[in-house]
């Protein structure tokens, strides 16, 4: 990574560091060219150094790819508790569908994407087989 590349701390500590970082500063023994430190400076103006094994360059296409995976996996979750509901608690049932809804409508509307719940992958296997 270089100056003014863009970064992710790899395990984050804190809600900050969930955050994309910008690098802006490398840090060397002097003697070589191997990087020790990497300074990151957060949207919220902190900055913070990290060992390079500490950090992964990251870009807003990774986080467009990383949110859509989130909100698919969110979809399916939702839309098979949805299913579990309707037998379960007719309300739960109607509670679900609106999260679905909300969650299909920030998809398409901030993300460009159109999530269909009929279509995701297979139903999860609910069936609890005892030996």
């Amino acid at each position: 990574m270089e100056l003014n590349d863009t970064a992710r701390v790899r395990q984050p500590a804190d809600p900050i560091e969930h955050r994309l970082a910008t690098v802006t500063d490398l840090f060397t023994n002097g003697s070589t060219t191997y990087i020790q430190r990497y300074e990151l400076r957060f949207p919220t103006g902190e900055t913070r150094t990290y060992p390079p094994q500490a950090i992964v360059g990251c870009t807003r296409d990774d986080d467009h790819t990383a949110l859509v995976t989130a909100f698919t996996t969110a979809c399916r979750a939702l839309r098979d508790a949805c299913r579990i509901a309707h037998d379960y608690d007719e309300q739960l049932s109607t509670d679900l569908i609106g999260l679905l809804l909300a969650i299909h409508g920030t998809a398409q509307t901030r993300l460009g994407i159109t999530l269909d719940p009929a279509h995701l992958d297979p139903l999860a296997d609910t069936e609890q087989v005892t030996p």
